[in-house]
């Protein structure tokens, strides 16, 4: 039987959206700060709030806008969320102050989790359902791409031009992600239940079938994000700053070279089959980045991390997915997201001061325990009902 087309028209402009909203996030996540401390003499402390308040907001409307995807339609959330989103990236270019700075923070995480949550259940509906492992994990790496191309382009940008330039350059992005989305066809609801209008409450916002993946998810993206907020100045204590730049690149390229094996052994062989090796792989990569002395070693550690984190992120994302029922695709999304992004922030705000009392490389070693003691918890939570299910499929 020939297989349904994956790269369609459509599929392709969502996924495009996608990395343009992500490279607009990692530009201005990487050169905020140098922006607070340079032009606003804002502190450290305050550096911390522009990274915080938009992660807050994002993981604040997540739930909602999974039930208002259900409400109002697709089409009408992207358009509203991509609005927001590209308004938020053009007026950065009038900040003159710190509390200024903050209240466009906030709203611009609004339109970064609404637009992300709706992006992500509108690719669910657009890939073929015996091939979603697949299709969602190319679709992953709009984000993935757009986090080595954003902090290399942001941070070069900062530091040799203007931020005047870098702004304008952001709002363009944004503009694109807002015409890819715009033009994109996709189905502005899905088969279901006779709607019936539905107070506000705990099951309204989240897909509790999906709950448990999400947790796993959000212990891994706690530890994921040591690794992203601290690893600059850890290669600098180290020594190898050069080496640092190339870190993600070498990331990316191990997960784009795995990522057309790993998406179809998800949907042939079941999601057990890259989870377990998946987090084994990512444990063994962060443990190894707290031995690094050399930078052969560090990118070393980056390549292993890519193979692994790389291949969970979307394979959780299309488990979660699954979990739910077709026209409940936008809460699963935004449950799997709230919990995703809810463990990036506090792992971010956490490890800091972790990491002021045992120092970098430790921080790193016990990133990689909490890894592996995840585990048997994944095992307990999902997987052993998945090998149960994939047992019963071949069976027949």
């Amino acid at each position: 039987m020939q297989k349904k087309p994956l790269w369609t028209k459509d599929f392709i402009s969502v996924s495009l959206s996608s990395f343009f909203i992500f490279f607009t996030f990692y530009v201005l996540l990487t050169t905020l700060p140098i922006f607070v401390v340079d032009h606003l003499e804002g502190s450290e402390a305050q550096i911390g709030l522009v990274v915080t308040v938009f992660l807050i907001s994002a993981v604040i409307c997540r739930p909602f806008t999974g039930k208002w995807i259900e409400d109002f339609g697709r089409k009408k959330m992207l358009y509203f969320s991509l609005t927001i989103f590209l308004l938020s990236a053009v007026f950065y270019m009038g900040i003159k102050s710190f509390p200024l700075l903050l209240l466009l923070r906030f709203i611009h995480g609004i339109g970064f989790g609404m637009a992300t949550t709706v992006l992500g259940t509108i690719v669910a509906d657009l890939v073929p359902d015996e091939r979603r492992g697949e299709g969602m994990g190319y679709y992953s790496m709009s984000m993935n791409l757009a986090m080595v191309a954003g902090p290399f382009i942001g941070i070069m940008i900062a530091t040799k031009t203007t931020f005047t330039i870098l702004f304008i350059i952001c709002g363009i992005a944004a503009f694109l992600a807002f015409i890819l989305g715009f033009f994109a066809k996709f189905p502005d609801q899905v088969e279901g239940p006779v709607k019936v209008k539905e107070k506000m409450s705990f099951k309204s916002l989240f897909e509790v079938s999906t709950l448990r993946i999400a947790a796993i998810a959000g212990i891994l993206s706690f530890s994921y994000a040591g690794l992203m907020a601290f690893i600059s100045v850890y290669a600098k204590q180290l020594g190898l700053v050069e080496a640092a730049s190339f870190f993600f690149v070498v990331y990316a390229v191990t997960m784009i070279a795995a990522r057309p094996f790993t998406g179809r052994w998800f949907d042939i062989k079941g999601e057990n089959v890259i989870i377990y090796p998946g987090m084994i792989i990512f444990a063994i990569g962060l443990i190894l980045l707290s031995q690094v002395q050399s930078a052969g070693l560090l990118l070393l550690s980056g390549a292993i991390i890519g193979l692994g984190y790389g291949s969970l992120t979307p394979s959780f994302q299309t488990v979660a997915i699954n979990q739910a029922a077709p026209h409940r695709r936008g809460a699963a999304t935004a449950t799997f997201f709230t919990l995703f992004d809810g463990g990036f922030a506090l792992g971010s705000f956490t490890m800091g001061l972790f990491a002021a009392s045992v120092g970098y490389a430790k921080l790193y070693l016990y990133c990689g325990i909490l890894v592996v003691l995840t585990l048997p918890l994944y095992y307990f939570l999902h997987g052993r009902y998945s090998s149960q299910r994939q047992k019963r499929k071949f069976d027949n």
